[in-house]
């Protein structure tokens, strides 16, 4: 039957087909009129610093600003706190407990380590928290104190010692800052807050300003703009990571799934932006035929924008795609490698077994994306456009590196030198191996 999702059935479709389904967005973050456009906002804060921040804030955002007022005032993190209701600011402690349990438990398992690999030499990995990280938060379609919770909560519990804010001013505020990203911030102690257009904002802590620190990593989920400066910015040795684009999610569900609930979960991505995209993939026509009533009605109760995000999200940009089997159902969800996952199938624990590449699998439909977003404490800052097959979420892994420690006796080494010398005259070192017979020759 027709309805609000796009119906493509997996083994008619042909290789064009498939990939186009696999690219989702990919292209417009790697446009190349996008990053000339975004490298020329680069450059322009590289070369003249705040003023170039304060520029952008100006022609992009219709917002004028001196470098003085970038950094949100004691007084406005006051003034925010008297405009967060007591649920609201319930729910972001809520949230933030959530998150930092979660991350205590994944930093617990990162201890230093080391063994003697043989007679006299010892090795090992020491860990440790990066110097400084710049955290972006977006503004542009809404209010997002959540993102703050999940990208700021690991670099605390990592233990950075700099972290900034970076988040767009609210559209027609005339400049201010979203007063329950403000408060998320001042409960996880984070004070250095800046307003800021994206692109600029993130040059500007890549290089540092006189008003905005400079800061090793910055990271956080954005338009294709905002993604396509953390990774122009990469090239000047600011690192970030692959990569926190518009959101997605696939579920892999089969005769079992309630389809009432089946729509309502699909809803939850499609309704961030015309650029997300949300993807059932099931071998029962049947649900798909089920879950179109449902979603058509669901959807009609949407207001707008989110109403026009979702429609688009499920017809031009996803969809349902009907397999012939739960094995297909896998190997196409693992070829999508989805921001977020959600199996609603019979036999769970088996299927989880032959599921790899997505940034979250959520599990039953007790665990809907939105309990993920908003309080389980799992990261829900997560690799988009197939990233999920090489990377993972914001945890306090992505502010903490690992050093290798290595400690050698006399013995140790004279029982390498010959290999060391064997190598370094192969590979044409002769200091190489002159350091070590050095050690080892009378």
């Amino acid at each position: 039957m027709n309805g609000p999702m796009r119906v493509m059935t997996w083994n008619e479709l042909d290789a064009p087909a498939r990939a186009a389904l696999m690219e989702r967005g990919r292209s417009a973050i790697f446009d190349d009129r996008l990053r000339s456009s975004i490298g020329r906002i680069i450059e322009d804060v590289r070369a003249h610093g705040d003023d170039a921040v304060c520029r952008a804030l100006h022609t992009f955002d219709g917002i004028d600003i001196s470098p003085e007022g970038l950094k949100v005032t004691e007084a406005e993190f006051a003034a925010a706190r008297a405009q967060v209701g007591d649920d609201l600011l319930a729910a972001i402690r809520d949230l933030i407990d959530h998150v930092r349990r979660f991350n205590e438990q994944v930093l617990a398992q990162r201890a230093d380590w080391h063994f003697e690999s043989e007679p006299g030499l010892v090795v090992g990995e020491k860990w440790s928290p990066i110097a400084s990280a710049g955290l972006f938060v977006p503004c542009g379609k809404g209010s997002f104190p959540s993102v703050l919770a999940q990208i700021g909560t690991p670099a605390v519990v990592a233990g950075v010692g700099t972290v900034i804010v970076l988040v767009p001013p609210v559209a027609g505020s005339g400049g201010l800052v979203d007063p329950a990203v403000l408060v998320t911030a001042s409960e996880l102690g984070l004070r250095d807050v800046f307003r800021v257009n994206g692109p600029a904002g993130i040059a500007a802590a890549a290089f540092g300003t006189l008003n905005i620190p400079k800061v090793v990593k910055v990271l956080g989920p954005g338009s294709p703009p905002v993604v396509c400066a953390q990774l122009e910015v990469q090239r000047y040795g600011c690192s970030s990571v692959m990569l926190l684009g518009p959101t997605e999610s696939l579920v892999v569900a089969d005769d079992s799934a309630d389809a009432r609930l089946l729509a309502a979960d699909l809803l939850i991505e499609a309704e961030h932006g015309d650029d997300s995209s949300v993807v059932l993939v099931t071998p029962s026509r049947a649900l798909v035929d089920a879950t179109q009533r449902q979603l058509a009605s669901q959807l009609a109760a949407l207001p707008e924008p989110r109403r026009h995000y979702a429609s688009s999200a499920l017809g031009v940009n996803g969809g349902a795609v009907i397999v012939d089997d739960l094995e297909t159902a896998f190997a196409v969800a693992n070829a999508y490698a989805p921001e977020h996952l959600q199996l609603v199938v019979a036999d769970s624990d088996a299927a989880l077994a032959h599921l790899h590449d997505a940034g979250e699998i959520l599990v039953g439909q007790h665990t809907p994306f939105s309990a993920a977003n908003f309080v389980i404490g799992c990261p829900a800052a997560l690799p988009t456009s197939g990233f999920a097959t090489v990377s993972s979420g914001i945890t306090v892994d992505a502010f903490l590196k690992r050093t290798a420690v290595a400690r050698a006796d006399a013995v140790a080494l004279a029982r390498m030198s010959p290999s060391v010398v064997a190598l370094a005259e192969h590979e044409g070192f002769p200091a190489h191996a002159a350091a070590v017979r050095a050690r080892t020759l009378p």
